[in-house]
């Protein structure tokens, strides 16, 4: 079964859910959905918990059958070497953005975060600069803001790397790198989940390249930390 939806390009059953889930949530409203969800699971609690863990198990595997080792190696040398980078993470992209974002700070990296939209994203892409790199978590929904930022990163020479599920193919020509991080079929597990653990896999390769860099502002954030919190933190 596995290998008939390969063939038909769902790459497994979490893509083929993906494609079933898709019409099915852009045509019925969150609130219904919720309720769906909540009737199909019922109340069996030791049930609920392992549907949890099942979902987020089948898209932690997918994810990682779905590594471009090039893709994933391009992404990493534009890193280590930016002057600085832009984390966009809009909705429910953005805890993946700001954790993304808070671990480059403590090795070393200059990086900020934002999930503005509309106008008030116009104030972070006025300092994206030559050379930075600018991160996108976006799993699928086509929002304009992403065409903005691309163009915004083509003006000024700034490296891209998208971090999405569905629009992966729609910008490969437009980014540098593209990294799957497949969401959520159901709204069970937390959209995030899989872009917070492709940055993990991007922070723990910029520490294997950068060591020197990444334990020295490890050793000056704790040293800052004993200031701060004194015999607490010891």
């Amino acid at each position: 079964m596995v290998r008939t939806m390969q063939r038909l390009g769902f790459g497994g059953l979490p893509g083929l859910k993906r494609a079933l889930a898709a019409e099915f949530t852009s045509a019925v409203a969150p609130d219904v959905r919720l309720r769906q969800r909540i009737s199909h699971v019922g109340q069996d609690l030791p049930a609920i918990w392992e549907r949890v863990f099942d979902e987020a198990r089948e898209r932690v595997d997918h994810c990682r059958r779905l590594l471009n080792p090039e893709a994933f190696k391009k992404a990493v040398e534009l890193l280590v070497n930016a002057p600085g980078v832009l984390v966009f993470g809009a909705g429910a992209s953005d805890p993946a953005a700001r954790h993304l974002a808070l671990k480059l700070g403590r090795r070393g990296h200059r990086a900020r975060a934002t999930a503005a939209t509309g106008f008030a994203l116009a104030d972070d892409l006025l300092w994206l600069g030559h050379g930075e790199v600018l991160v996108i978590f976006q799993p699928g929904r086509r929002l304009k803001e992403i065409t903005v930022l691309i163009d915004r990163a083509h003006a000024v020479g700034a490296g891209i790397v998208l971090i999405s599920d569905e629009l992966g193919g729609e910008f490969a020509e437009r980014v540098d790198a593209v990294l799957a991080a497949p969401h959520t079929p159901t709204g069970i597990t937390a959209e995030p989940l899989t872009g917070i653990i492709v940055a993990d896999a991007l922070l723990l390769a910029l520490d294997s390249l950068d060591e020197t860099r990444s334990v020295e502002h490890s050793h000056q954030l704790n040293a800052l930390r004993e200031q701060l919190l004194g015999s607490r933190f010891r």
